[in-house]
């Protein structure tokens, strides 16, 4: 690069095909991930994404962007209920239920002794 120009104009078109790029997998994901829409549906819009890609993600955008919103936003709700539920589970477990999901550990050999009296020391404190 020869200047400062080159290496703005070299930068901004990075900049631009990355977040195209960016739009493009949102499209398929959610395209993908939307129950409601059939396999032949999917299939044309995967073909005019391959062959007419800016105007296809444009297009997807302007008539599913607000389902596209709320199924992410479904999807983040279910991710977090799931967390939520996995920790109640960990955190509500009493400590003799934590000695002994740590001791089958130590016995299938996944963790060491050193590793069980950690768990164990944390279960009683």
């Amino acid at each position: 690069m020869d200047g400062f120009w080159d290496f703005f104009w070299f930068t901004f078109t990075l900049f631009l095909m990355v977040a195209y790029l960016m739009v493009l997998f949102n499209v398929l994901i959610d395209l993908f991930r939307d129950k409601s829409v059939s396999g032949g549906i999917k299939a044309v819009w995967v073909f005019f994404l391959i062959f007419l890609p800016a105007l296809t993600a444009l297009v997807y955008l302007i008539v599913r962007g607000n389902g596209m919103a709320e199924r992410s936003m479904a999807q983040m709700a279910a991710a977090k209920a799931d967390t939520d539920a996995y920790i109640r589970d960990v955190a509500g477990s009493s400590p003799s239920d934590q000695i002994a999901q740590a001791h089958q550990l130590l016995s299938s050999g996944a963790i060491t002794q050193e590793e069980f009296d950690t768990l164990k020391a944390k279960a009683l404190a």
